[in-house]
């Protein structure tokens, strides 16, 4: 009896140490990068959803940087990932796209799995589509005017309360000119509020994926059903009451091009592109918003030349990480990267190597003179991706922003509060005396 049971004891500990060998060595045709695969199902997970309070790069990569080089390898959520902080490998792989390398993203997995099955460049043709209606030529002929009307009548708004939190005012701007011009969204309508679902959403979005009641991730996946009821209703309705010579807004678009011979889209495939570029199109521009304004009124100076539109996205990194996943083996600089592998590229160790940046925690446009007027992507600088998936927005935000400043900055005097009591003062003063007072966490 004591034999058997010792059998049984000794095999358990050979298949357990057999499961933790093949857990922290897994297989591959070639050499992995360096790095840890944690515990076994955990893997790095907990240690990269620690906390960070400063602008600098996240400890977890910092420190998995300084020990195993620029790039390497880690599981998180029990999936095997590659992360790279080097820019030369992040512009290789970004190239690779279509390649040896699709996009991943979880919540856009549904909309992935429609467009699957459509036997042409969808990611192209979505492109052109965005392009058409929020590029460069749609933006000289309608969109300016509509920002600049935008910017003045939500900061004259602002100017008439007590006090603003600049986040939220920002997100409630930015999310209402792009809802807008989307699907001429009216929250009047609506009995829940739009906004706060994509908001919940967004929260929940790097948490834990822990799928408990209780939990952010819960929430964040509660939020986006939430979202998504409400858009499917709307592309719905759209359909039915489309007319061929209405082209305001881009609803109409995507419904023009589903009521065509040979549609793309389905009210499904319409929903998932609708909420995707709606996600991109507020908080990028928000977050960005906020920080320009905090970095702007610890430096006066900048006040001066009001060229801060990519130091603050570079410092900011509103999007900290890229995700793709290997379709096949990829062989670079020695090193394998196995089909099915995710690829997370991180912008911020890039955007704060002080190798590219000189002093790259020092908020100095002044930087970027002499780099031409426009900075939207390069290999050492990519807030808004890069290859093919280069967002198509990228100027209609960088325009939003720098008119939002513009205004902000030469009509109005700001004022920082804390407990009540000025702190700081900015801006310039104009006959009519308005001026917008922020609490100093803002």
């Amino acid at each position: 009896m004591w034999f058997l049971l010792m059998f049984v004891v000794a095999l358990l500990i050979v298949y357990m140490t057999h499961l933790v060998y093949r857990w922290n060595n897994p297989k591959c045709n070639g050499t992995l990068p360096p790095g840890s695969m944690g515990l076994p199902l955990l893997g790095e997970t907990l240690q990269l959803f620690s906390s960070q309070s400063s602008f600098n790069i996240h400890p977890f990569v910092k420190k998995r940087m300084e020990r195993y080089g620029p790039v390497f390898k880690t599981n998180l959520g029990c999936h095997p990932i590659i992360i790279s902080t080097d820019s030369e490998f992040s512009h290789f792989i970004f190239q690779q796209e279509g390649k040896s390398v699709e996009l991943n993203v979880w919540f856009m997995d549904s909309f992935k799995r429609v467009v699957e099955k459509l036997n042409m460049s969808v990611h192209k043709y979505i492109r052109n589509m965005v392009l058409g209606y929020f590029g460069t030529e749609k933006l000289k002929q309608t969109l300016l005017l509509e920002m600049e009307e935008m910017a003045r009548r939500n900061i004259d708004i602002w100017s008439k309360q007590a006090s603003v939190e600049v986040k939220e005012v920002t997100t409630t701007m930015a999310f209402g000119l792009a809802s807008k011009k989307l699907f001429s969204y009216d929250q009047s309508k609506y009995s829940d509020n739009l906004k706060d679902m994509f908001t919940g959403f967004l929260q929940g979005l790097i948490a834990l994926p822990l799928n408990i009641p209780g939990t952010a991730y819960h929430k964040c996946l509660k939020d986006k059903n939430r979202a998504m009821g409400v858009l499917k209703e709307m592309v719905k309705e759209r359909l039915n009451s489309y007319a061929s010579d209405h082209q305001e807004d881009f609803l109409d678009v995507i419904i023009g091009e589903m009521k065509g011979d040979d549609p793309l889209f389905d009210v499904e495939g319409a929903t998932y592109l609708l909420f995707g570029i709606l996600l991109a199109s507020f908080e990028t521009i928000s977050l960005t918003l906020t920080l320009a304004i905090k970095f702007i009124s610890e430096d006066p100076a900048v006040l001066k030349e009001l060229t801060v539109i990519d130091e603050t996205l570079r410092l900011g990194n509103i999007n900290p990480m890229m995700f793709r996943k290997a379709t096949r083996d990829i062989e670079r600089n020695g090193y394998t990267i196995p089909s099915g592998w995710a690829i997370l590229v991180c912008p911020p160790a890039i955007h704060l190597n002080p190798e590219k940046y000189q002093d790259p925690l020092t908020f100095n446009p002044w930087r970027w003179k002499g780099q031409g007027s426009s900075n939207t992507v390069s290999k050492n600088f990519m807030p808004f991706g890069g290859g093919m998936r280069l967002c198509a927005g990228a100027e209609y935000a960088k325009l939003q922003m720098s008119i939002v400043l513009h205004f902000l900055f030469t009509k109005y005097r700001w004022t920082k509060i804390k407990g009540g009591e000025i702190i700081q003062t900015f801006g310039v003063v104009f006959p009519n005396g308005l001026h917008i007072k922020v609490t100093e966490n803002s």
